[in-house]
């Protein structure tokens, strides 16, 4: 930490699982989301919650500013593609799709955010991960095309 430099900044990623095939399933998906909150810490952020689905992940952190968030993807990316291939889990590679959804959060929403991945399985009953990601989209007030969204599996 510099002196004089002091940040509190709070970031959901969510990004989708490639090929329907290669699937993050659920006897595997703790010690996944276990090393990627192992790979946020590395990269000196703060880990609060991971979890998921079978077709896409939630990682919630506070963000170490030296570190963007384009690296943080790329990371995490990289590094559980290469877990989770180097455990031959699949008949196929796993592969992670390109992009990203990063929503900013204040203190005051921990709570609400880190119970809302928590009950993803919960969420899902009812809401489509498609449903999901533009609901993200439109309460941010993101554009998007929808060309460069995920390829969405529901």
């Amino acid at each position: 930490m510099k002196p004089g430099v002091f940040t509190q900044m709070y970031i959901q990623l969510v990004f989708a699982v490639k090929n329907r095939e290669t699937l993050l399933r659920k006897n595997h998906q703790k010690e996944v989301f276990s090393y990627m909150s192992g790979i946020v810490s590395g990269l000196k952020h703060k880990s609060i919650i991971v979890n998921g689905m079978p077709d896409h992940v939630h990682i919630f952190f506070g963000l170490n500013p030296p570190v963007s968030i384009s690296e943080t993807v790329h990371e995490l990316k990289r590094s559980t593609s290469l877990f989770i291939n180097n455990n031959d889990w699949f008949r196929g590679k796993f592969f992670w799709q390109d992009g990203y959804g990063g929503f900013s959060y204040s203190r005051s929403q921990i709570e609400n955010v880190y119970n809302y991945i928590l009950n993803q399985e919960k969420h899902h009953q009812k809401t489509t991960f498609r449903e999901e990601y533009l609901d993200f989209l439109n309460e941010f007030k993101i554009d998007y095309d929808e060309r460069f969204l995920f390829d969405f599996f529901d």
